[in-house]
């Protein structure tokens, strides 16, 4: 029998205090039920299968040269039908194929290489619904696919990015679980490679989020009052932290929160690169410009106290576009013509497949082809392959490369 909801009861005082823990602890109970049948204890999270067009995209070459290779007795066997389907490892295992057969530098195993720094890229807006947690899964997910050594950051209390990637805050991620651990002031401080978590992507790394990292926003005002000269500030916290596992990667992506507190901060000033999303609606572009504003004035603070804030590229992305929507239209022209180049070519597109599989805390890598209709699926899936294929060119560009 179902517990009785608080304001159904008459012998506790309605007061907002217990009215809001009462729908928090049965909100909470119901996100538990509802994740243990989704994915009971027993399950993991995977990835589906691609198709021999999607395997020769993410590694890299023309499907007739994967024809090739596979025919030479690599890659996975064929189905009772002749076709064949590629696994995450199958695409690992064909790339580094390809490199052992070739020479120089690796090409299909796109790892740094030397002189080429870590890149971290922080994603942010403070509006919600801009996309961010969407395109940072997305983003960090493609990455891996194509041959990177990514490692996703969690910095939201939401924790929305975790879910996606199979841990459940609420249940999965304990106490000092999170990047808090790793940058909290006291000697309870974790190094980061104890709290990194492999995920059933190859080649990609998470670092869960939950609410622990609030703490960091009531912790450091203390911290600031009573450092000691030992002490890192908190706007170096993030860098210093990953510093100390920068060999293990090629790119670090950063789920912001949706504020402006000293997490945020303190992301800012890790980064190498800023993606800032936004919906194309008035109110939404007049939110950003409240956002830059105050961003300008707090990163004018932490360069008087010493941090850095020097970037190798800042770009908008518009996301959740709808291209036959006249406003939407305006509006993204409008930035354009303030921003020029630094907003991306290409928009995230506004489909019901990438929300329909946020229902499940799936991403589009994830989720079977078969639950949409082709079109639907095909042009999510483009709109994800050109606006992150234009951050990767970005990356590259960073580095040297073609």
């Amino acid at each position: 029998m179902a517990t009785p909801n608080l304001s159904e009861r008459r012998d506790i005082p309605l007061t907002l205090r217990n009215l809001i823990m009462s729908d928090a602890d049965e909100l909470s109970r119901q996100l538990q039920a509802h994740q243990l049948r989704t994915f009971p204890p027993t399950s993991r999270k995977t990835i589906r299968l691609f198709s021999p067009a999607e395997a020769a995209d993410f590694i890299g070459i023309h499907e007739g040269y994967l024809r090739q290779i596979v025919a030479e007795g690599h890659g996975p066997t064929p189905l009772p039908n002749g076709r064949r389907l590629y696994s995450v490892d199958d695409i690992e295992q064909l790339r580094r194929v390809l490199d052992e057969g070739g020479k120089g530098s690796p090409k299909y195993v796109r790892h740094r290489r030397a002189g080429e720094k870590l890149q971290i890229i922080s994603v942010m807006n403070f509006k919600g619904g801009s996309g961010k947690t969407t395109t940072s899964a997305h983003l960090a997910q493609y990455l891996a696919l194509r041959g990177y050594r990514v490692l996703a950051l969690d910095l939201d209390p939401q924790a929305s990015l975790s879910a996606l990637f199979g841990h459940q805050p609420e249940i999965d991620v304990g106490e000092g679980e999170t990047l808090y651990g790793a940058i909290r002031y006291d000697e309870s401080r974790r190094h980061i490679s104890e709290i990194v978590r492999a995920t059933y992507t190859p080649g990609l790394h998470v670092v869960p989020g939950n609410l622990e990292l609030m703490e960091f926003e009531h912790t450091t005002p203390r911290a600031l009052a009573d450092r000691r000269q030992s002490d890192t500030m908190f706007f170096s916290r993030i860098a210093e932290c990953l510093s100390d596992i920068e060999s293990a990667y090629d790119v670090v992506i950063i789920d912001c929160p949706p504020q402006l507190g000293f997490l945020t901060l303190s992301a800012l000033c890790a980064a190498t690169a800023v993606l800032i999303t936004v919906h194309p609606q008035m109110l939404d572009v007049m939110s950003m410009s409240q956002f830059l504003h105050m961003t300008s004035d707090l990163l004018a603070v932490v360069e008087n106290a010493g941090g850095s804030t020097e970037y190798d590229w800042m770009r908008y992305l518009v996301t959740r576009y709808e291209p036959n929507d006249g406003p939407q239209s305006q509006m993204a022209g409008f930035m354009r013509s303030i921003f020029g180049q630094r907003v991306l070519e290409n928009p995230m597109l506004k489909s019901t497949a990438v929300s329909d599989a946020g229902l499940t805390k799936q991403t589009l890598y994830e989720v079977e082809k078969s639950a949409f209709t082709r079109g639907t699926y095909e042009r999510a899936l483009e709109s994800l392959t050109l606006v992150n294929g234009e951050i990767e060119g970005l990356i590259r560009g960073t580095w040297g490369r073609k």
